[in-house]
């Protein structure tokens, strides 16, 4: 067999919706872009969603609703991928990052409590593998340090504390006791990259909870600025019968989502239910058998949470790096592919030129040491699923003896 590891779930449903944009005539930021954020913010139950082209994008735009720049402190795990970090380089904050806990691959909320102080501004947690965090902790955590927070601008005075900025990159159709991920946090970034649940090829979306004393149609409508240079009238807006005049209100940024996009993410959208439960159907094949091997798997599926099944991470005990990568060549080998989620970030050259040391994130280490991510996604067969079973168990049992 040659099982990939995370292609695309498209169908004529998705090219009959980008072929639709293109035939409208109008393939930029216009009505179905629109309705696509109608749509997200419905599902998600929040007021308002506003799509772009990234994650990164999405997360970016928050921080900077936020206002939140040089001199100011953003809290970041270690054990992530690279967009949950650069946003904060990118808006001129101070980037702090924490180590994650010894039993999970959630930021250790002890170490994130003693990091905030008079400058922080925002913590961004990280939904892993679609897993939801513990947000009434996180929320604990921001309400007890009300006291030494320092507004900057007035969302920052409305909310009266550290900002939750969640990276739900992973996480688009989780919930946690009850609520949708994307109307938790104060704001949460979505991933609709090729490799995601839900893909729109390129692209993301900004959900937040409504702040009091902030309209959310005003919140809306700057996040539009930011994304589109500034201009006061976007391109449909500036097709009105003499209405071709704008102004800059500001020499701002470009990352909307274009129309072709939404169709397919608006088919997505209709899918997706389906597109989750195949998620948790292979997730709990995986489970059964894996688990009474030895090998260590997160809990995707509580009475607290339900994941959006984007990840399946194993650890495998005891084994060192170089033998994880045995591991990995021998499911290739057997025309498997797997991958690492993730490499730390301090371990990155970038990361390190800014002074960041894996030393001092022993837990981060030693989660990525004897990480492996299998295939998961809805293009897997009952048949595929089988056989990834097969072989990794066969590998890895020779490993486990050690």
């Amino acid at each position: 067999m040659n099982i990939s590891f995370s292609p695309p779930d498209l169908t004529d449903l998705e090219i009959q919706e980008a072929a639709a944009a293109m035939s409208s005539g109008w393939i930029t930021t216009g009505p179905k872009t629109k309705e696509f954020e109608r749509r997200i913010a419905e599902y998600c139950q929040v007021e308002k969603a506003v799509c772009l082209n990234s994650q990164t994008a999405c997360a970016e735009m928050a921080l900077r609703c936020l206002g939140i720049g040089s001199g100011d402190e953003v809290i970041v795990p270690a054990y992530t991928y690279t967009a949950s970090a650069s946003v904060v380089c990118h808006v001129g904050a101070t980037l702090v990052m924490i180590d994650i806990q010894k039993d999970s691959l959630e930021l250790d909320y002890e170490a994130l409590e003693a990091a905030i102080n008079e400058r922080t501004k925002a913590v961004i947690p990280v939904d892993l593998a679609g897993i939801p965090c513990d947000y009434a902790r996180i929320f604990s955590i921001v309400e007890r340090k009300r006291g030494i927070f320092q507004p900057a601008n007035q969302i920052q005075e409305a909310l009266g504390r550290v900002a939750v900025c969640t990276d739900a990159a992973h996480a688009f159709g989780a919930s946690w006791h009850g609520r949708m991920v994307g109307a938790i946090a104060d704001f949460s970034s979505f991933s609709f990259h090729a490799v995601k649940n839900l893909t729109t090829a390129e692209g993301g979306a900004l959900t937040w909870n409504s702040i009091p004393g902030i309209a959310d149609e005003e919140l809306y409508q700057q996040i539009q600025l930011f994304s589109l240079h500034g201009q006061s009238k976007d391109a449909l807006a500036k097709t009105q019968l003499g209405a071709w005049e704008y102004d800059i209100v500001g020499p701002w940024y470009k990352c909307n989502m274009t129309d072709i996009m939404a169709g397919i993410g608006l088919a997505q959208l209709k899918r997706y239910p389906m597109i989750l439960k195949r998620r948790k159907e292979l997730i709990e094949a995986y489970d059964t058998a894996l688990k009474p091997l030895g090998i260590e798997v997160l809990p995707h599926y509580t009475k607290e949470w339900q994941s959006s099944g984007h990840l399946y991470l194993t650890r495998v005990p005891g084994i060192s790096p170089d033998q994880r990568q045995e591991i990995i060549v021998a499911m290739a080998q057997a025309g498997i592919s797997t991958n690492v989620h993730y490499k730390p970030l301090p371990m990155m050259s970038g990361y390190q030129k800014m002074g960041f040391e894996i030393a001092d994130y022993p837990m981060a280490y030693a989660h990525f040491a004897n990480e492996i991510t299998l295939p998961l996604h809805t293009l897997l067969t009952d048949e595929e699923v089988a056989y990834v079973i097969e072989q990794y168990s066969r590998i890895v049992k020779r490993y486990l003896k050690c």
